[in-house]
């Protein structure tokens, strides 16, 4: 039988100890030290096979850089029509904050309206690739609601925790696309303890946030589309709302890989893991110039995909902030709430509180000098604000209660 993965793809390396494992099994963390493995490839070969300008050949979704992915052309993948989002200019909010270019990558589009789409396609075609017979995870919400998705399309079954709190948006989907859940009481960190007793392995394939290989490489092609969307000229900032961080340390690698592919040049882009004050445990980590975060006690934020007390990645993600010179900034609830209108009032588009984060987080980088006027600047927005009406009436509220506004 062919193999499911790509002829490029030599091995899975572990970020922290550097050990090699192949694909001959399903593999999860790093069976030497227990953390996260990532996806290498010959970029040589795919270099010499692969010219840019050929890409469209695979279409306008994530699959579009399907050569830098882990699965051979011949593999029948999962898809719902991930990726492909806009990159929006921001004229409005350019001209108030002084500045000449600012875009948004906007992920509402995504199936199941967020940029979880992108991680769990990958996740999940991971699983049917090694044949694993069902996935479970923790969620804060809309990973959950993108695994089961993909469960669902896949013919897999799903279990999902979230916390008691999480907005009801996402529960509907995740009975919607006939998942098992169990609402926990606390964080997500308190529904992956209850993820390893519930689904253990190898019964149940767990696809949460970096443990396992491939939702990184989802993750990654934001990186190629910014890059495309923007003729292979780079950014200068990217302000990434950081949780778990796939995405952030999967920019950094897509970036890395397509300079050794030749198809960027220059100065990669500043990445900065935008948090929130009531949940910083990366933004403490950096401050305190330490390489691991120490779980934060009482995270409390109405913006569920940022109440990730202890990340698994947090190595990786500050790495990636520091190898390139970028930094750490936590906003507060309210200054996220207030971006969060004005982005819907400037630009029409209506964001999740993470969306709202990132624009917060600027206005901070601009008055400290961190930022200049003359930096070209990508925010992003992680999801649809539809999904977040309880975030949605406090954002109301607050602008009501100052009198602006209807």
């Amino acid at each position: 039988m062919a193999s499911p993965f790509q002829p490029a793809l030599t091995h899975l390396e572990c970020f922290d100890c550097h050990a090699a494992c192949d694909l001959s099994v399903p593999r999860s963390v790093c069976p030497a030290c227990g953390r996260p493995l990532v996806v290498r490839y010959d970029l040589a070969r795919i270099r010499s096979e692969v010219p840019r300008e050929s890409l469209g050949r695979f279409g306008t979704d994530l699959w579009r850089y399907r050569a830098v992915l882990p699965f051979a052309a011949t593999f029948a993948a999962v898809r719902l029509g991930e990726g492909g989002t806009p990159l929006l200019p921001l004229p409005r909010l350019a001209e108030s904050l002084g500045l000449g270019e600012l875009w948004m990558k906007e992920e509402g589009p995504n199936p199941t309206q967020s940029f979880k789409a992108r991680g769990l396609a990958l996740a999940v075609n991971g699983a049917v690739a090694w044949g694993v017979k069902g996935i479970a995870l923790p969620s804060a919400g809309n990973a959950g609601s993108a695994a089961a998705a993909y469960a669902a399309a896949a013919g897999l079954p799903c279990r999902v925790a979230i916390p008691e709190d999480t907005p009801e948006a996402f529960a509907l989907e995740l009975a919607a696309f006939g998942a098992e859940v169990r609402l926990v009481k606390g964080t997500i960190a308190d529904c992956g303890k209850l993820v390893a007793e519930w689904a253990p392995s190898p019964e149940w394939w767990n696809v949460a946030t970096f443990k396992e290989p491939f939702r990184l490489e989802g993750k990654k092609t934001l990186g190629y589309e910014i890059a495309e969307q923007l003729g292979w000229q780079l950014p200068d900032v990217i302000l990434y709302p950081t949780g778990g961080g796939t995405g952030l340390v999967g920019m950094a690698k897509a970036f890395s890989e397509m300079q050794e592919l030749g198809w960027i040049r220059g100065k990669l882009p500043r990445l900065v893991a935008v948090q929130v004050a009531g949940c910083a445990p990366v933004v403490r980590a950096y401050d305190a110039g330490v390489d691991k975060a120490e779980p934060w006690v009482n995270a409390t934020t109405v913006a569920s995909g940022l109440r990730v007390p202890s990340p698994f990645a947090d190595t990786l993600i500050l790495a990636a902030v520091r190898g390139s010179d970028g930094t750490a900034v936590a906003v507060s609830e309210e200054s996220m709430l207030d971006a969060m209108v004005e982005l819907a009032s400037s630009e029409g588009t209506f964001v999740c509180p993470e969306g709202g984060a990132t624009l917060a987080a600027l206005r901070q980088l601009l008055a400290s000098g961190e930022v200049q006027r003359s930096d070209r600047v990508v925010l992003y927005d992680t999801g649809s604000g539809l999904k977040y009406p309880e975030a949605w009436r406090a954002a109301l509220a607050r602008q009501h209660a100052a009198g602006v506004g209807p």
